[in-house]
């Protein structure tokens, strides 16, 4: 028999008298709406199907203070994450948030109404005493620590909720399965032990052996449980990691969770969270949800730290831990086993997730002992090599600089060599084109830099090589482009430094002439500054140079980084 729910009962809050639920779906409608970010959508959801159950809200301060102080709730109850809603000044004051009012939570992605929420209190958490209390650390280093200093507003809201609508998903519907579905799920397969194993990374050959030992130890079922929602950053996309999942093997379903990288906390509030979906059993292996290393280069946590707090938390927690150590390849025996059953001298190998991604990165070959060919072949799709990636030529200079000669050049060249689709975003065209309501002040000049980058990034995404050529005189500008079009791909920022007495000189259209002459309002160089980049790929000057000795500067750089064959 499935697993008493965490607190003695499913606190699944969706209402099923259809008269009340038209009532709450009217008034849902009235009501001032605060829009929820992703990780607020991700905790709602878990929320209100029961998954963190015993909660029936978001945390009052009671509740949060006594999550962060001693891992438990204000009536007593164990539970390691404090469950926040935070809000800023300005949202308080907009939707007029104090205690007894009642305010609808709203999806971002549809503007669908979510919930209601019954506010119960409005308090100024210590952030400071929460990073060091729930992550054992103050070092943003830390990706829970991280976002409560520079993305968690200054409030929390606490307050009960009573749901209005399910959110909305399109993939994988069929394994997504609330906590009671799972629960019917097993009790219909006659699943009386059930062990759940924690994921956010594809199973390789040491995860699944790992999986079929707690199996056999426990004389149990599996259930895979993959986080979906919010992982760290750099993970692999949940598209590519279901597609890789064992199937058959063991029961598979998804989990909407926004992790934090806890550690021994986030242990045992995976525990709770296992407890409520119906598993008897939980693997908590080596170095569970821990976030890599800190600022001084050591791990954040001991690689048994979470085994140890579940350990003594074990009998109230009521689901049963079953601990692993790291698995390690034996290869003459061509097995795996835990790291502290290897007699002492036995040659072993292993490929660590840096290792991994470096092999990915360069094509190297990645043995069968480590993974499967099907889970390869998706990685290696998901991760194409440098020469197969897109990348953004960012070029910045003065009016009449040469930029635009380098990028029709420099267009033609990759033409030539082939292998990716090359698309130009020089500036008049983009003026022209994408910013045509724009002018020039600088708020104006900002936003075009953000389009080019928006759209740069997007090309970059679908593999292209994008030549932007802007002149883009501000350095912050600048670098939100490179932080937006890097999450797609490689980003090169090169400086046409030519002098602007040069690029006066050379002026055959005479715009210099009319913006000395005031025909010409806020000129670049003229009468606006141009910030030189801080930190360029590549400095060029066409005083200096030609545009042919230019091109085959950046096609040296950018083959430098493996983005091209020799041409």
């Amino acid at each position: 028999m499935a697993n008493t729910p965490h607190g003695g009962v499913l606190k699944d809050l969706f209402v099923r008298d259809l008269p009340r639920h038209a009532e709450l779906r009217d008034e849902s409608e009235k009501l001032p709406a605060l829009v929820l970010t992703e990780r607020h959508l991700c905790d709602l959801e878990l929320i209100l199907n029961g998954g963190f159950s015993p909660l029936e809200g978001f945390m009052t301060e009671k509740d949060y203070n006594g999550v962060v102080a001693d891992n438990r709730l204000a009536d007593g109850t164990l539970f390691s994450m404090p469950i926040t809603l935070d809000v800023d000044q300005a949202q308080l004051d907009q939707l007029d948030i104090n205690v007894g009012a009642r305010i609808t939570l709203r999806d971002s992605r549809d503007d669908r109404n979510l919930a209601i929420l019954t506010v119960e209190d409005v308090y100024r958490p210590d952030k400071v005493k929460e990073a060091m209390d729930v992550f054992g650390s103050d070092d943003d280093t830390h990706p829970g620590v991280r976002h409560l200093i520079y993305a968690a507003r200054e409030f929390y809201v606490g307050g009960k909720l009573e749901a209005v609508n399910r959110l909305e998903h399109y993939d994988f519907l069929d394994l997504r399965f609330t906590p009671a579905e799972l629960r019917s799920h097993f009790n219909k397969l006659g699943w009386q032990k059930v062990v759940a194993f924690q994921t956010r990374n594809p199973m390789h050959r040491a995860h699944r052996e790992l999986t079929v030992r707690a199996a056999r130890s426990q004389q149990a079922n599996v259930l895979i449980h993959p986080v979906v929602g919010m992982t760290k950053p750099g993970d692999i996309d949940h598209f590519t990691r279901v597609r890789v999942y064992p199937n058959g093997m063991a029961a598979l379903a998804l989990l909407p969770l926004a992790m934090r990288m806890g550690g021994p906390r986030e242990a045992l509030w995976h525990a709770v969270i296992r407890k409520n979906h119906g598993a008897t059993h939980f693997i908590v292996g080596r170095d569970h949800a821990g976030p890599g290393k800190n600022k001084n280069g050591k791990d954040h946590y001991g690689p048994y730290d979470a085994q140890k707090l579940v350990q003594r938390h074990q009998d109230e927690l009521g689901i049963k831990m079953v601990e692993f150590q790291e698995m390690i390849y034996i290869p003459d025996k061509d097995e795996y086993m835990p790291a502290n059953e290897i007699p002492e001298g036995t040659r072993t190998m292993n490929i660590s997730g840096t290792e991994l991604r470096s092999r990915l990165k360069t094509g190297k070959e990645i043995p069968e002992w480590f993974s499967y060919p099907e889970v390869v072949k998706v990685l290696r799709e998901q991760n194409p090599l440098p020469r197969e990636k897109g990348f953004t030529v960012f070029m910045t200079g003065y009016q009449n600089c040469g930029k635009d000669q380098i990028a029709r050049a420099l267009q033609t060249t990759l033409n030539q060599g082939g292998g990716r689709p090359v698309s130009m975003l020089v500036g008049e065209t983009v003026r022209h084109e994408l910013s045509s309501g724009l002018g020039f002040s600088r708020q104006d000049r900002d936003l075009n830099i953000s389009r080019i980058a928006f759209v740069a990034s997007e090309l970059t995404k679908a593999g292209a090589a994008v030549i932007a050529a802007p002149i883009a005189p501000f350095d912050d500008a600048r670098e939100q482009a490179r932080e937006l079009v890097e999450r797609s791909g490689p980003f090169f920022l090169i400086h046409v430094a030519t002098p602007l007495e040069y690029c006066e000189k050379t002026d055959r259209r005479g715009i210099y002439r009319a913006a000395r002459a005031g025909k010409i309002k806020g000129f670049t160089g003229v009468d606006d500054p141009y910030e030189a980049p801080q930190k360029p790929d590549l400095v060029v000057d066409l005083e200096k140079q030609n545009v042919r000795s230019i091109v085959h500067e950046i096609i040296l750089l950018l083959e430098s980084r493996g983005l091209l064959d020799r041409l």
